[in-house]
């Protein structure tokens, strides 16, 4: 069944999870106000699912049923196409929907589940099949626990004062395992149905109590969930993430039972690896098409911000620069994204993956870049974003005519209009919701560092080199040394004439 915005809200009222927010017990996820632009985030995923115009592209078939895209594991580079169009749809409209992590970890467990059993001759791949059955079915979000507190970052896990800085199995039963630790950034961890566990790392055999991948629902006894809110619920000049936003939290696993059935890695070193390194792969060319939404929400901002101002970029080269550099910045990670989805990698268990080179190459060049397209958006912005006074000024008698009739920009738009954009752009790149933006772009789905480990480790420098060689080994250099054929010159760097030969030495 695919459910609507409202279906989710209501389904997230049957749970109960042990949530703090800002230090207060949560009694109702799914309404408390400090949550609720983060629900609305993941609700448009649901909505837009229903809505013909977006049907074809929010929804996928596979097993026989129709699933929402955010839960599909990716059977062609079509597929892959479509995911990344879908990301940007709805995070164009919401900034971040969230639950595309959903199905970049699915993606992952499909690939890591079969690999396992091919190897140890496990069958951690049919329970996952069943899993996702249960996950489409139901149409659930999923939350990835996968990043790990970590603790001293120069130790690995194993060498830990605190063991409990990563998740790790503490102990194991006939019917399941036990695990503990903390996953300490759980993208939208109080509204979500259940955690998907994963390493965030790859692991020695030592570390293999760390190696484990689960499914937790999200009110099983001994999970608790410290959380920031969503977004800036409630404040008058959040004029977008008052609506949207996200809560991000740290989930801890106080020696929580998983069920045999939940467990889909088990101590397997090499398979969890290549989780971890599959999982990223997906997620990077997800974040490309999120990042790629946000940078929609930027252009159109600038472009009313600019009109607004009275300045046309046909006739003021600056702003049309400016807003050309925009867009190339958001087209040309946008670009690698498709680029990874056409040239998808064909896994062993029937999965397709994106091309991890320019998965990488282009979640790098949106990590390093967004500070430039918030500047880009502040340039042809103007001062105006942050020397606005607050909307209550808006309502104020004693200010408000003054302050409209001198903050006008263009004579055909309203100042109440200039001063809404004004704000909107200020929510998106000033304020603190504006700087979540940021990190969330430099780090999330892995730091730069990250991704430049991976370029290096799959792009093929080898055969680059070897192209090299054989060109020299055919004499590519040799022909530039020729003889040259203009008088008075004997090889091609020319020289001095030679002496001239002595009559005797003629005869």
């Amino acid at each position: 069944m695919l459910m609507t915005a409202e279906d989710y809200r209501e389904s997230l009222r049957s749970l109960s999870p042990r949530v703090f927010v800002n230090g207060e017990r949560v009694e109702c996820v799914a309404d408390d106000p400090r949550l609720a632009p983060g629900i609305n985030g993941v609700g448009v995923t649901y909505d837009f699912a229903h809505e013909p115009a977006h049907r074809r592209l929010m929804t996928a078939r596979q097993g026989g049923r129709t699933v929402n895209r955010m839960l599909h594991v990716d059977e062609t580079c079509a597929d892959l196409l479509d995911k990344l169009e879908a990301v940007r749809l709805v995070c164009k409209v919401s900034g971040c929907a969230q639950r595309y992590l959903s199905h970049d970890a699915l993606a992952g467990f499909h690939m890591a589940t079969h690999r396992a059993d091919a190897v140890h001759g496990t069958d951690y791949h049919a329970r996952f099949l069943a899993y996702l059955e249960e996950v489409q079915r139901r149409d659930l979000t999923l939350g990835v626990a996968m990043t790990d507190a970590k603790g001293d970052r120069s130790k690995r896990p194993a060498d830990q004062p605190n063991p409990d800085t990563y998740v790790h199995v503490t102990e194991r039963r006939d019917g399941g395992i036990v695990i503990r630790g903390t996953k300490a950034i759980v993208t939208g961890a109080p509204y979500m149905h259940e955690f998907l566990v994963m390493p965030c790392r790859t692991h020695r055999p030592e570390d293999a109590a760390c190696a484990v991948a689960c499914a937790v629902p999200v009110d099983a006894e001994g999970v608790t969930i410290v959380a920031k809110p969503a977004g800036r619920p409630g404040e008058a000049a959040a004029k977008f993430s008052a609506r949207y936003g996200q809560s991000v939290g740290v989930v801890i696993f106080d020696d929580v039972f998983v069920p045999h059935e939940r467990v889909f890695l088990d101590g397997e070193v090499e398979e969890a690896g290549h989780l971890t390194t599959s999982y990223a792969t997906h997620h990077r060319q997800s974040c490309i098409g999120a990042r790629a939404g946000f940078g929609d929400l930027l252009i159109g901002a600038g472009a009313m911000m600019s009109e607004a101002n009275g300045l046309d970029p046909e006739r003021h080269g600056h702003i049309r620069d400016a807003m050309v550099d925009l867009i190339t910045i958001t087209e040309s990670f946008f670009a690698c994204g498709v680029a990874a989805s056409v040239y998808g990698v064909a896994s062993e268990s029937g999965t397709v993956m994106p091309e991890p080179v320019f998965a990488n190459v282009g979640k790098l060049l949106l990590a390093t870049r967004i500070y430039d397209m918030h500047r880009l958006a502040h340039y042809v912005s103007g001062g105006l974003v942050v020397a606005l006074p607050g909307p209550d000024e808006d309502h104020n008698p004693q200010t408000a005519a003054s302050l409209a009739a001198v903050l006008g920009g263009r004579g055909d738009i309203p100042a109440e209009r200039r001063a809404e954009v004004a704000r909107f752009m200020e929510d998106l790149t000033v304020s603190h919701q504006a700087g979540w933006y940021s990190v969330i772009s430099l780090h999330g789905g892995g730091s730069p560092e990250a991704m430049k480990r991976e370029i290096w480790r799959n792009y093929p420098v080898g055969e680059r080199a070897d192209l090299v060689g054989q060109l020299i080994d055919r004499g590519v250099y040799d022909a530039g040394q020729r003889v040259s054929r203009q008088p008075g010159r004997c090889c091609a760097r020319g020289c001095e004439a030679p002496d001239r030969i002595a009559p005797e030495a003629a005869e």
